[in-house]
């Protein structure tokens, strides 16, 4: 998911997606902790797209807060 995407989707569907992402990562980060990942790099990568994420949903709720 790019930036451009996650400012195209509506707040409630970014808050589902960013709960369905954060379980994700923690089961990804729990089966590392018992056998490694082929690919490692992977929990960095969505451990930054939670971020962004939750970036766009702060600042959505800064600018309503403006208004």
């Amino acid at each position: 998911m790019k930036k451009e995407e996650i400012k195209e989707m509506s707040t409630k569907d970014l808050t589902e997606r960013l709960a369905q992402m954060e379980k994700e990562y923690r089961q990804l980060t729990a089966n590392h902790a018992v056998s490694p990942l082929d690919n490692p790099a992977r929990i960095t990568a969505d451990r930054r797209m939670i971020a962004r994420v939750k970036t766009e949903l702060r600042a959505r709720e800064l600018n309503e807060n403006k208004k």
